[in-house]
């Protein structure tokens, strides 16, 4: 009894052993993968003959919001672009807004920029309308969270 007991306690060693590495690579990991930047990226499909509109909406009282998020540190880089060409009705989009967080937790964070937006938009009532407007001239907008893909790892 005395063998079986012994070997009980060297394969509970062993496993906490294994367990305590297995911890401590994904605790690494995890921490790794917390400073990561994180990126998603925004498209809006305006209505026919609403694109210049909503662009110089989002330009006028969305952009000024992004770069003091980025003055805040909150975001490394935002970027627009659009298709030189054109698609489907079904595949199509305006615009493309692609936002690099300084990572996740960042991103996912629910961050109220309203003390910002006050800031930057005294006209709060005129603010207001043009953010409902640049949203009325939309048939959709979806946010897409981006994965890079490492082509020549396994």
């Amino acid at each position: 009894m005395c063998l079986v007991a012994t070997l009980a306690i060297g394969l509970a060693t062993v496993l906490c052993a294994g367990y305590a590495r297995v911890s401590a690579y994904q605790s690494a990991t995890a921490a790794e993968a917390k400073e990561q930047p994180y990126v998603i990226e925004y498209y809006y499909k305006a209505k026919w003959g609403h694109a210049d509109e909503f662009l110089a909406l989002f330009k006028k009282n969305h952009y000024p919001v992004l770069k003091k998020e980025m003055e805040l540190g909150r975001m490394l880089k935002v970027t627009m672009a659009k298709p030189r060409y054109h698609a489907s009705e079904d595949g199509r989009w305006d615009f493309r807004v692609t936002i690099v967080y300084k990572n996740a937790a960042i991103a996912n964070d629910n961050f109220d920029s309203a003390a910002l937006i006050k800031q930057l938009f005294p006209d709060q009532d005129t603010y207001k309308k043009e953010e409902q407007r640049r949203f009325e001239i939309l048939d959709s907008h979806s946010d897409v969270p981006i994965m890079e893909v490492d082509l020549d790892g396994k």
